[in-house]
């Protein structure tokens, strides 16, 4: 099949060397623009687009999708099908239908119930125990296209964002690949999402989400410390700076203390009270410091029972 792929993140990567490597033949590779980083502002590729000149690829990098010039340099590549997964903009509806297969999306939750930009993370965030892909032709609305195939992954007990989030990027190549094949032979067959099923929008993941309530469960609060490893990461203050918290446990005990204060401190963790149970602090980050597990971190903060984390 003639494939237009339409991707910008690591987490695309896979699925569009799946498809090359099935023997579909990639027309054009469209990705965000290029992005200047860091105090010399280098000019940063979009992974997508990394892997594309390695194999050779024509990439487009619209700044807008709906411009008319685009949509006549993506008319002219004659697609059958368009993959997208992870773009990062709202396709028109002239887009939608151009080609004679649709537009075909990897979305990385089991729809309808994780609609959004960060299903991955609100799977873990919210204690989900299994989560997935699923492939669907897309429509106007947000992520509510009819689904084609499922595949569903179990969560580990010790999931993190970054974790999930590369296991479906590999689960969606293959699922991706086997929906070419059944939209190729005619036995794709369509079905309608049930909009009563759909969960709380997986909204997009800001800094500001990582700030630990400790007002909150310390179930909870764990989920959300693995749900934001690696970015945008779970945070609190103490002694006046920022302290990320990058692994933490759950605790049943009650201390009957005030929130956030520190109950118990050992040489490999130290734990702090809840709104229900306790958190055992087990890997940290002091601002400006390196990632480091909570027993290094105590020899050189020495922290003391009583002593409060903002």
């Amino acid at each position: 099949m003639r494939v237009v792929f339409m991707g910008t993140p690591d987490f695309s990567v896979p699925t569009l060397e799946k498809i090359i490597a099935a023997g579909h033949q990639v027309v054009g590779v469209v990705t965000q623009p290029d992005k200047a980083k860091g105090r010399g502002r280098h000019i940063i590729y979009p992974p997508v687009k990394e892997t594309a000149l390695k194999y050779g690829l024509e990439v487009y990098q619209p700044r807008r999708v709906r411009e008319p010039e685009f949509i006549e340099q993506l008319k002219a590549m004659a697609p059958d099908v368009i993959v997208v997964i992870a773009f990062g903009q709202i396709l028109p509806k002239e887009i939608l239908q151009l080609p004679p297969y649709g537009c075909i999306n990897v979305h990385a939750s089991l729809l309808p119930k994780y609609r959004g930009a960060a299903p991955v993370q609100w799977a873990v965030i919210r204690g989900e125990t299994v989560s997935g892909v699923t492939t669907m032709r897309m429509d106007e609305g947000l992520d509510t296209g009819d689904m084609i195939l499922k595949e569903s992954l179990p969560l580990a007990d010790d999931e993190t964002g970054g974790s999930l989030y590369e296991k479906l990027s590999k689960l969606g190549g293959d699922l991706l690949v086997q929906t070419l094949e059944k939209l190729k032979d005619g036995t794709a067959v369509f079905e309608k999402q049930d909009d009563s099923q759909a969960g709380e929008y997986a909204r997009m993941l800001t800094k500001a989400m990582g700030e630990i309530d400790f007002s909150d469960p310390a179930v909870q609060i764990e989920r959300l410390v693995r749900g934001l490893n690696p970015w945008p990461s779970a945070y609190t203050k103490f002694r006046g700076k920022t302290l990320k918290i990058w692994k933490a446990a759950v605790s049943d005990r009650s201390y009957g203390t005030d929130l956030g204060v520190i109950v118990e401190v050992t040489k490999t963790s130290f734990t702090v009270q809840t709104g229900q149970g306790a958190l055992i602090i087990q890997e940290v980050q002091m601002e400006g410091k390196k990632r480091m597990d909570t027993g290094a971190f105590l020899r050189g903060y020495p922290v003391s029972v009583g002593e409060k984390l903002e």
